[in-house]
C-alpha cells in the first residue's frame, strides 16, 4: 500500500481539518450512511462499465437514469471514469449531470492507500462538498514470499492516520473482500485476515465493503460465520451473481438466486443506510457482438429487476 506522496501528512491532515462542512448535495447523495436505513436501498451501478463505450458524464447519467438505478458508484482513480488528478474539476460535473437526471453520485472507488497518495485530499474533500459519505479504498497486495502479518500492520498503520483524516471529514473508507486473482493475493481477502485488519477501527471512519461473489471464491458456504464476525464493521454490499470456482453471470444465472444463504435478509438485518454497489462483472456482450448502449442498457435493467427482487424476497 505504498504510493508516492503528494504532500507530507502532516500538511495534508492540516489542510484537510478546514474542510467545508456544509455543501450543497446532489439528491440520493448518502449522507446518512450509519443511521436507521429504509428497505430497500438505493442501488448504485459501478460504472466501470460505461468505460467501456467511453461515455461522457451527460451520456452515463441518461444510462443511469434510463435504467431505473438511483445513481452511480464512481471510480476515482487511475484509469477510471475520473483521473485522480482531475477529481476537483469533474468530480462536480459529473454529480451535476446526475443531478438534472434526479440520480446521485452515491459512492466512490478511488486508489487511496494512505493519507498521501496522489491527490487524496483533492478527491476526499471534493467527496465531502459533495455529500458523497463512503469511499473505497485502493487495494494492497501481498509480495510473495513476505510473512501476511507483516503486511497487515502496514496497513493497519496506514488506516490509522486515514481514520482521522475521516472523523475530520466525516467520511467512511471501505475495504473490499477481493479473491486471488492469478497470482495477486489480496489483503483482506480471506474474511478471517480482514477482521483482523478490522480490529480497534471505528465503522464510521474505517469499515467492509462485503462481497458476497469473493466470499464464496475463498470460503465457500463458509462465509456466514465471517460475515457474522465482520457484522459490526460492514457499511456498503457489493452485488454481483457468480458460480463457483469462480465464474461471474449475468444476474439469475448463477448461485445467489438458487441458494438458502438468506444474504439479503442478512443486510436487511444490517439496517444500514448506504446504498448496495452494483457490479457488472461478467462478458455481458458475446463475443464478436459490438458493445452498445442500447445492449448495456438491457444488460443494467435486467440486472436492476433481478435485484429488486432478490431484495423483495428478503
Amino acid at each position: 500500500m505504498t504510493n508516492k506522496p503528494s504532500l507530507s501528512r502532516r500538511d495534508f491532515l492540516a489542510r484537510a481539518a478546514l474542510a467545508t462542512t456544509t455543501a450543497a448535495l446532489c439528491r440520493g447523495s448518502a449522507l446518512s450512511v450509519f443511521g436507521a436505513g429504509t428497505w430497500p436501498p438505493q442501488v448504485a451501478v459501478f460504472s466501470k462499465v460505461y468505460q467501456e463505450l467511453k461515455l461522457d458524464f451527460d451520456q452515463a447519467a441518461e444510462l443511469t437514469a434510463q435504467a431505473g438505478l438511483d445513481g452511480v458508484d464512481c471510480p476515482v482513480r487511475p484509469k477510471g471514469e475520473i483521473e485522480p488528478e482531475r477529481a476537483a474539476e469533474d468530480m462536480p460535473r459529473y454529480a451535476e449531470a446526475l443531478r438534472k437526471r434526479n440520480v446521485g453520485m452515491l459512492l466512490l472507488t478511488t486508489g487511496i492507500t494512505s493519507v498521501s497518495s496522489p491527490h487524496a485530499e483533492d478527491i476526499l474533500r471534493t467527496a465531502k462538498k459533495l455529500g458523497i459519505r463512503i469511499y473505497r479504498l485502493g487495494s494492497a497486495l501481498h509480495p510473495p514470499g513476505q510473512p501476511a502479518d507483516k503486511l497487515v500492520a502496514e496497513v493497519r498503520a496506514q488506516l490509522k492516520e486515514l481514520a482521522a483524516l475521516n472523523k475530520q471529514l466525516g467520511l467512511a473508507a471501505v475495504i473490499q473482500n477481493h479473491s486471488p486473482s492469478g497470482r495477486r493475493q489480496y489483503a483482506g481477502g480471506d474474511l478471517a485476515e480482514l477482521h483482523e485488519i478490522m480490529k480497534g477501527f471505528e465503522p464510521e471512519q474505517i469499515g467492509v465493503a462485503f462481497d458476497l461473489g469473493h466470499a464464496l471464491v475463498v470460503h465457500g458456504d463458509e462465509w456466514p460465520a465471517h460475515f457474522e464476525r465482520l457484522k459490526p464493521h460492514i457499511r456498503v454490499a457489493y452485488i454481483k451473481d457468480m458460480k463457483r470456482p469462480r465464474q461471474f453471470l449475468a444476474f439469475g444465472e448463477g448461485e445467489f438466486g438458487k441458494s438458502d444463504y438468506f444474504y439479503f435478509k442478512r443486510l436487511k438485518q444490517l439496517n444500514l443506510a448506504s446504498p448496495l454497489s452494483m457490479h457488472i462483472e461478467y462478458e455481458w456482450c458475446p463475443k464478436g457482438q459490438e458493445k452498445t448502449r442500447a445492449a448495456l442498457l438491457k444488460v443494467l435493467k435486467d440486472s436492476h429487476r433481478v435485484l429488486r427482487q432478490w431484495l423483495a424476497a428478503a
